[in-house]
């Protein structure tokens, strides 16, 4: 009769999020997560095939706290706004998750791949971008570029290489989108 697990798969994940939280991917060890839960780390592997189903199971937690920011977003006006600000504030205040899900090497992606958390919700971005009178493709065209403006901001407050304040973030977000749509009104 195989041992009777000592955690449940949910106590695992829970304690693997916090290592990764707090200090990264690269110190999620089976040793570490085995201290964290006060134990060895045999009884990880009971509910566990391997330490990289239990990043998978820390990515998806990631992933959900980080929706629930982009939520956040989506109910404000204007939307591509609101995600846009939602995104830097996740890279500040979990900037070892933003690490994990957005500062990845990746050779092969393309600007679908950069965006996958937003895809989903793109429609309501881009209707709220649609609605400063430019045509789908322009709206398609800004999003990206303010996508990529603002995922430069992000990565700089999550490497902790600028300290920007919301008041900054906003200014400069407006900026941005107020000289691409002049940009994009005049083609």
């Amino acid at each position: 009769m195989p041992p009777k697990a000592k955690f449940t798969r949910q106590n695992v994940i829970d304690k693997a999020f916090e290592i990764v939280r707090e200090e990264g991917l690269e110190t999620l060890t089976a040793r570490n997560l085995g201290a964290r839960l006060g134990s060895s780390a045999r009884p990880i592997f009971t509910v566990f095939q391997s330490m990289d189903e239990v990043a998978q199971g820390v990515i998806s937690a990631a992933k959900a706290l980080y929706t629930q920011y982009i939520d956040r977003g989506l109910a404000s006006e204007p939307a591509f706004k609101g995600v846009g600000t939602q995104y830097i504030l996740f890279a500040i205040n979990e900037p070892e998750l933003f690490r994990l899900l957005f500062m990845n090497e990746n050779a092969d992606a393309d600007i679908g791949d950069v965006l996958p958390l937003i895809d989903e919700n793109y429609e309501k971005i881009r209707a709220s971008v649609r609605a400063y009178g430019i045509g789908d493709e322009a709206a398609e065209k800004l999003y990206r570029h303010l996508w990529v403006y603002t995922h430069g901001i992000a990565t700089l407050c999550a490497t902790h290489t600028c300290a920007f304040s919301a008041e900054q973030i906003s200014e400069m977000e407006s900026e941005v989108f107020l000289a691409l749509l002049k940009k994009f009104k005049e083609n």
